[in-house]
């Protein structure tokens, strides 16, 4: 497909979408478990966390530094779940990511904060993309035309 230019629209009229994605930034502090340097039961308590919650698992990708810490992600049908450790810290920061009604955020931000034994957690959520498609019946947003394709990299 290189060299052509992709229309990247949601399913659904406007009306019916109004916003692409829901994401859950957790911070959790203090973190009792023994194995937040542990890449295995991470990745592991991640899929757990992901399938809880109603997701599709597509795929993983962890890395373990040296030192020490773990950065990592799960790639669900629905978007994602990202992880970054400070083991030295104590501290884990997460992303949950989905672009349905149908992943439960909240059971997932839950889960990991158990399993890491958090002695305090903070979670911030956000609407994403929620301007982009409330636009109306000629293709406007609050007065602003519609997106533009984009070209795919490489493309002309």
């Amino acid at each position: 497909m290189m060299g052509t230019a992709q229309s990247v629209m949601p399913t659904g009229t406007p009306a019916q979408q109004a916003m692409i994605g829901s994401q859950v930034v957790l911070d959790l502090y203090d973190c009792r478990t023994e194995h937040l340097d542990d890449i295995d039961w991470v990745k592991t308590t991640l899929m757990n966390a992901a399938r809880a919650a109603g997701a599709t698992i597509v795929d993983t990708v962890f890395h373990k530094f040296a030192p020490w810490g773990i950065s990592g992600v799960v790639v669900i049908a629905e978007s994602h779940l990202a992880i970054h450790i400070w083991p030295e810290m104590r501290y884990a920061a997460i992303d949950v990511f989905t672009c349905g009604e149908s992943v439960r955020m909240d059971i997932a931000s839950a889960l990991l904060a158990r399993a890491f034994r958090a002695q305090r957690s903070v979670q911030r959520h956000f609407t994403r993309g929620e301007l982009i498609w409330t636009n109306s019946r000629k293709g406007t947003n609050a007065g602003h035309p519609a997106p533009a394709p984009f070209k795919v990299a490489g493309g002309r």
